[in-house]
């Protein structure tokens, strides 16, 4: 929480100084009032001077505007600081998250990335608003109220006092039990946000298998157990205002009972007593909102620390790009290992270092890399520790060549493509992308060279072109193209408003085969280096799905294409085909070369085409 006020509200400063100082005087105006009546009642009314009363009667309305105008002025310089910084910080956020890589992702969990986004962001407005408005003026009020009590009667004013110790024992017991309590009613919201996320995705599947029965009551463990930690949490804040109002109650009853005591005595005066309950009504209500300034930052601390968890989230690529020099360094030192001297030995690595370079350079001017895509021993695992994904795969793939990947389901084939495009890190070998280790690209860099359909892609609420787009700079003959290549130009042609139209949320009005032709386009709108295609034509018919790789080969042939598909008729013309069983390799070559010599292979093209076995 710290960090995210030193980040965020810093450059707020000069202006929350500012409106600080208009809450001050417009507080001190406030705690004037009371004292003038006390000093009318006490000593301009007995002078029997009209003119005087009316007088100091003005000046208490004088008070009144200018503590009006001030508090008006200082809560809407607040709210405009809250409300820019807060800003800022979902704007940080929003970014952040944007940039998370798959496995950071997967550790925060979808449903709680939205929750920081929209509950503990809210959380933060609401704290940095309370602080400014009440964070000044209710200090103000307690302290100066208990002042001017002083000045006006110092025992009646030791007996008030005598509440405040307790009062704020109470506040600071209950504030830091709150706080973890806070925290674990954010992460059951977390997993409401993750279950309503969910059903409301997959509420057609719901319906049609009739478990609509079985998803409420699911809905009605976690709901009930959400609404249990909040009315724990309300139970134990709830202390707070009860406990407030007996005391200072108390309190009350006790100045009342000495300021009579000592007005029949002739040592104090009506007015004195008249102010010291309107006083004692300006301390609680200070008192009270102290409180509730606490409730709002116990909830804040929360959920600033929630937020700061991602801000502060180590950024994966520089960390694994350290790691790879590190890596490359050791094996330098390691093959010097028969030196005499550690300085003779760097210095013949180094050495070795620059012939290596300016081999790598001659080669790279003599004949450029073709190579496009190439995986060299690569082993990976979602789980670290857990089973491997992948194991020790190995292929390369020049530019322009189809690569064909085809497995039962959780072989591994979309893991290849999280891999290419480094989604995730390899945790053995390494994944290059035109001769370049995957981890030396810039982020957007890498990602430039990809058009990608993956195997459950969205259709966004937009217009047909604005999905295909997507924010990119592309013309209106570039987009058509697309359309054309991905076979999608027909059905877009038919439609009312063709390429304008609105689509619904992830294409609920297009058909699937319409939904992965429009994908395709999106893909290829760019023209990519490589071109990846997870299971992107499993809704086409075979005519339609021939005509787009044809089409594909005859528009984009310097195009690497990635072709990951559960139908043999499908990748059979690849010039390379990858089976994969269980993350494993057990078939890679032609079509030709896998019936011969890979039986899985065989036996899944004769399955699909009907050919006896």
């Amino acid at each position: 929480m710290k960090q995210i006020i030193l980040r965020y509200i810093s450059p707020y400063y000069k202006r929350m100084g500012m409106g600080f100082l208009i809450k001050f005087f417009g507080t001190i105006m406030d705690l004037c009032i009371p004292y003038i009546l006390a000093y009318i009642i006490d000593t301009v009314i007995p002078m029997r001077n009209r003119n005087m009363v009316l007088f100091w009667g003005l000046l208490m309305l004088i008070c009144s505007g200018v503590a009006v105008s001030f508090n008006i002025i200082a809560n809407r310089m607040a709210s405009k600081v809250s409300s820019d910084a807060t800003e800022v910080i979902r704007h940080d956020l929003f970014s952040k998250i944007m940039y998370l890589s798959n496995a950071q992702t997967d550790y925060f969990t979808k449903p709680s990335l939205i929750s920081r986004m929209t509950s503990d962001t809210y959380n933060l407005h609401q704290m940095f608003g309370r602080i400014q408005r009440l964070g000044v003026r209710a200090p103000i009020l307690l302290i100066g109220g208990i002042c001017v009590t002083f000045t006006l009667d110092a025992a009646m004013a030791c007996v008030l006092l005598a509440t405040l110790p307790l009062l704020g024992f109470i506040t600071v017991y209950v504030s830091r039990r709150s706080i973890p309590m806070y925290a674990g009613l954010q992460e059951a919201n977390d997993r409401f946000v993750r279950m309503v996320r969910e059903d409301i995705a997959g509420i057609r599947v719901i319906k049609a298998l009739s478990k609509t029965e079985y998803e409420t009551e699911k809905f009605r463990d976690i709901n009930k157990e959400v609404v249990e930690r909040e009315r724990k949490n309300g139970m134990v804040m709830a202390v707070i205002n009860p406990s407030m109002n007996i005391l200072l109650n108390l309190g009350l009853v006790g100045v009342i009972l000495v300021g009579a005591y000592r007005v029949n005595a002739g040592t104090s005066e009506v007015g004195k007593i008249l102010a010291f309950t309107t006083y004692f009504t300006i301390i609680l209500n200070a008192m009270l909102s102290i409180s509730k300034m606490f409730t709002v930052l116990s909830k804040a601390i929360a959920s600033g620390d929630r937020i700061w968890q991602v801000l502060e989230c180590g950024d994966d690529m520089q960390v694994i790009e350290t790691s790879v020099m590190r890596t490359s360094e050791m094996e330098i030192a390691s093959s010097k290992e028969g030196s005499d001297t550690g300085e003779k030995r760097t210095e013949q690595a180094e050495e070795q270092s620059e012939e290596r370079k300016e081999e790598q350079n001659k080669a790279q001017k003599e004949a450029p890399i073709e190579e496009t895509i190439c995986f060299d021993h690569v082993t990976f695992s979602y789980l670290k520790g857990g089973e491997a994904n992948i194991r020790d795969l190995s292929f390369c793939i020049n530019k322009g060549e189809t690569l064909g990947i085809i497995g039962e389901i959780g072989s591994g084939k979309s893991t290849i493509v999280n891999l290419m495009m480094r989604m995730y890190d390899v945790d053995q070998g390494c994944v290059r992308i035109s001769g370049k280790d995957v981890r030396s690209y810039q982020p957007k860099a890498l990602k430039a060279k990809f058009g990608v359909v993956f195997q459950n892609d969205t259709i966004f609420e937009d217009t047909i072109a604005g999905n295909v787009t997507l924010g990119r700079e592309l013309s209106e003959e570039e987009i058509q193209e697309a359309l054309l290549y991905a076979r999608a130009s027909e059905f877009v042609e038919n439609r009312a408003d063709k390429a304008s139209e609105a689509l619904n949320i992830k294409g609920a009005n297009l058909s699937g085969g319409q939904k992965q032709r429009v994908l395709i386009a999106r893909a290829m709108a760019a023209k990519p280096e490589i071109l990846i295609l997870d299971d992107s034509s499993s809704a086409l018919d075979y005519r339609t799905d021939a005509q787009l790789r044809r089409g594909i080969k005859e528009h984009f042939p310097d195009t690497t294409l990635v072709m990951i598909a559960q139908r043999v008729s499908s990748i059979r013309n690849a010039d390379h085909i990858l089976v994969l069983e269980d993350g494993v390799p057990i078939g890679y070559g032609t079509h030709e070369e896998l019936m011969d010599n890979c039986e899985v292979y065989s036996e899944i093209s004769k399955m699909q085409t009907g050919e006896s076995m």
